[in-house]
């Protein structure tokens, strides 16, 4: 069942990032909850660009920014840049909704934490990031805070859709094409749909519900093999899925051993978290892989 179609919003919606996985998802449940929407994106819509900013969200209500430098070994290298999408850019937005009389949805990542806790990270856990796109998500999410009170700041992690590259697709192409594949065991963390974290945002936003952090990830935990393991078994193929350690694979930047986040922010705001990753997936497999 889509939640989103039992909560009706209002108002003008402005997506930032909409031809993203997250965006297109974004613009499709905000309509179905009744919301005036645009979507806009880099061609059109630069964030790090204060003046753009305060002309494009003038008249909004709602504005969800699901733009992000999301290349991770790149910021690696190149800091500065992921930084001026993913921290100049969110307060350049925080400025420019504060001034509209708007809220601000701003996406994060599990990558603010330092990914060696045991369990899930609260919503209110310190921030440690161990590589630049952390930082710079972190120091976004610090933007948003400082420069705009009417916010939801949503964590996200591991995501997966239809409109775009991700971990499942990779995985059955690549499946298809080998008897075996190797995937590391020692990460763990919560393979979420797109389209379920849009519905949240939607659900989170008709709720009313205080402004602060958010988790919007699905509920329990598996590492990236038994994931795999899961798509093979939906994209019904025979290939075995062998576990490795991430030492195998030489990335530039640091992975999240542990990226599993806690929920209780939204319970306390009486808006329903998203189900468990192995339901939501098996909801999403035949859309998500079909795609």
């Amino acid at each position: 069942m889509n939640l989103a179609s039992n909560q009706k919003i209002g108002g003008k919606w402005l997506v930032v990032g909409s031809y993203g996985m997250l965006g297109q998802d974004m613009v499709a449940a905000a309509r179905a909850a009744g919301a005036e929407v645009d979507g806009v994106d880099r061609d059109t819509f630069d964030i790090t660009d204060f003046e753009a900013c305060l002309a494009g969200v003038r008249g909004y209500d709602v504005v969800v920014n699901c733009a992000a430098w999301t290349a991770v070994d790149a910021a690696e290298d190149e800091e500065a840049a992921a930084f001026a999408v993913n921290a100049t850019g969110p307060q350049n937005l925080g400025l420019a909704a504060a001034a509209a009389g708007a809220w601000l949805v701003h996406i994060s990542t599990d990558y603010v934490f330092a990914g060696d806790g045991t369990e899930p990270y609260a919503e209110d856990a310190p921030m440690a990031p161990a590589g630049a796109y952390g930082r710079t998500k972190a120091a976004g999410e610090w933007a948003v805070r400082a420069n705009c009170a009417d916010h939801y700041i949503v964590r996200t992690a591991w995501l997966y859709g239809a409109g775009g590259p991700c971990f499942p697709k990779t995985m059955a192409r690549l499946g298809a094409e080998r008897d075996v594949l190797t995937v590391v065991d020692d990460q763990q963390g919560q393979p979420t749909w797109t389209r379920d974290l849009a519905d949240l945002i939607v659900r989170l936003v008709a709720a009313g519900a205080p402004a602060g952090t958010y988790h919007g990830t699905s509920q329990g935990a598996v590492t990236w093999n038994g994931f795999a393991k899961e798509i093979m078994t939906s994209a019904k193929l025979p290939t075995r899925v062998d576990p490795v350690s991430s030492a195998t694979f030489a990335a530039k930047a640091p992975r999240p051993a542990y990226s599993v986040l806690g929920h209780e922010a939204l319970r306390a705001a009486e808006v329903a978290p998203i189900g468990d990753w192995a339901a939501r997936w098996a909801a999403a497999a035949a859309d998500v892989l079909a795609a």
